[in-house]
């Protein structure tokens, strides 16, 4: 198949890493931004990689340059200016020609413009990058949705760019439409968790416990070395040791309020229009809500002047806790991904999921081999926690998880994630639990009626005579 002719608009701090990954792996690449002044800068920084590269006025002139067929990258903020650009491309595209949104994107949109754009005679691919700026510039994790035809058009240029593990690229195309960017969305999802659990982590400790974040940091360093094993414990502990200018620890002097894009609310969105409850992921787009609500907390700090008792947990306990928690997380998110493709008929490969964030990507982890594997093997009735070797592991660290929620509920201290984790696997191991009361209620108030454990459908109780 030929190779499309390469070109990427918006130099901003992910688009320049992207187009500078692209150019040192060998591919000529055409350049446009929004503001023309960007370009001259650029190619300075580009140095020797500038020759690979041919820079434009704006993306109509940079369109009109480029042969046919044509693959343009689209490197700009989600939304209306995803549509501006497609609408300033149009009139200078061919049928057969290519527009790729690498941005974070709202998968539903993504639907929409293939559908608008395939009845044209365009192929549009929806392309979740992850890595951050030196994922970006060094080989991110990519997740592509489109057409078979179109990925092939482009798969040289992805594979080369991508991340490697056990040089294999950490890049594939997963489905058609939107599929790419959903599994984007999901991975964000699980990333807000992630973070948000060893955020409350760091809380146990620090407050807790008492122990300096050097301290902690030294933990995490040490956590990174075993199962734990991941990029986030690993920059974790770079964070904790750091000190600020001013000689406090550098965590200190960090305002504690998380800011977020959406793509953690979107996912929680989307789980709930498919019917599933990432209660983990949940608690973390919560978590940074709240954080951000800075007058109210203080302001209930004032009214409640809590105390907060000691939390002293040995690190094995804490450590545990971490993983069977993260087992959770990971386990919501692909149910959340199985009932989208499921809805959607995309057919996603999970264990392929789980082998192309293995490397690149902000939720890269030991972890992941083991998920990988798991669904390799089957996990039953689809959730990740019940696959044999996973369940095991579950069983042995789920007691820490139990032990670190009741000592920190019990001494004050706030840790939504981690309990939203053991709440879950509590519901999920109950054959019959509570819900025939609900359904009972839903009877008497709306004669809704209900299924009766001995055989019936549609069924009304007493109370209706």
């Amino acid at each position: 198949m030929t190779l499309a002719t390469l070109g990427l608009y918006g130099l901003g701090t992910m688009g320049s890493a992207l187009a500078l990954n692209i150019a040192e792996k060998g591919f000529g690449l055409h350049v446009a931004n929004r503001t023309d002044d960007r370009i001259p800068e650029f190619m300075d920084e580009a140095g020797e990689l500038a020759d690979r590269l041919t820079g434009h006025d704006d993306l109509a002139a940079m369109a009109k340059a480029m042969p046919a067929p044509r693959a343009i990258i689209l490197m700009v903020p989600a939304g209306a200016p995803v549509d501006g650009s497609i609408a300033e491309l149009l009139p200078h595209l061919a049928p057969g020609d290519t527009i790729i949104d690498a941005g974070n994107a709202d998968f539903n949109e993504t639907r929409r413009r293939t559908a608008e754009l395939e009845a044209r005679g365009f192929a549009f691919i929806g392309m979740g990058v992850s890595g951050g700026e030196d994922g970006a510039r060094h080989g991110p994790s990519m997740m592509v949705g489109g057409t078979r035809a179109s990925w092939e058009g482009i798969r040289p240029v992805i594979e080369a760019i991508a991340a490697k593990f056990d040089g294999a690229p950490c890049a594939d195309h997963f489905g058609p439409d939107g599929a790419g960017h959903f599994i984007k969305t999901v991975h964000n999802g699980i990333e807000y968790a992630e973070m948000q659990l060893i955020a409350e982590l760091y809380g146990l400790m620090r407050e807790g416990a008492g122990m300096a974040p050097a301290a902690i940091g030294a933990r995490f360093g040490d956590w990174n070395a075993g199962p734990l094993k991941s990029y986030l414990v690993e920059i974790t502990a770079e964070v904790l040791a750091a000190t600020d200018r001013t000689g406090i620890p550098a965590v200190d002097a960090i305002v504690d309020a998380a800011g977020q894009k959406g793509t953690g609310r979107w996912t929680v969105i989307e789980a709930l229009k498919l019917g599933q409850s990432a209660s983990a992921i949940e608690a973390a787009v919560a978590g940074r809500a709240w954080s951000a609500d800075r007058i109210g907390r203080a302001a209930g700090a004032a009214l409640f002047a809590p105390e907060r008792g000691a939390v002293d947990l040995p690190a094995d306990t804490l450590a545990e806790a971490l993983l069977a928690a993260r087992i959770v997380d990971h386990s919501q998110g692909f149910s959340v991904l199985a009932a989208a493709s499921d809805a959607f008929a995309w057919d996603l490969d999970m264990a392929r999921i789980a082998e192309v964030w293995r490397a690149g990507c902000i939720i890269r982890s030991a972890l992941l081999d083991d998920i990988s594997a798991a669904f390799r093997d089957g996990a039953p009735h689809g959730h990740l926690a019940f696959a044999p070797a996973i369940a095991e592991t579950l069983k042995s660290v789920l007691p820490a998880l139990r032990r670190t929620v009741s000592a920190a509920t019990a001494s004050g201290h706030p840790v939504p994630a981690l309990s939203a984790s053991l709440a879950w696997f509590d519901t999920m191991i109950q054959a019959r639990g509570t819900a025939a009361l609900i359904q009972a209620q839903r009877d008497f108030f709306g004669r809704h009626g209900f299924d009766r454990v001995d055989g019936g459908a549609g069924r009304h109780g007493p109370w209706w005579g």
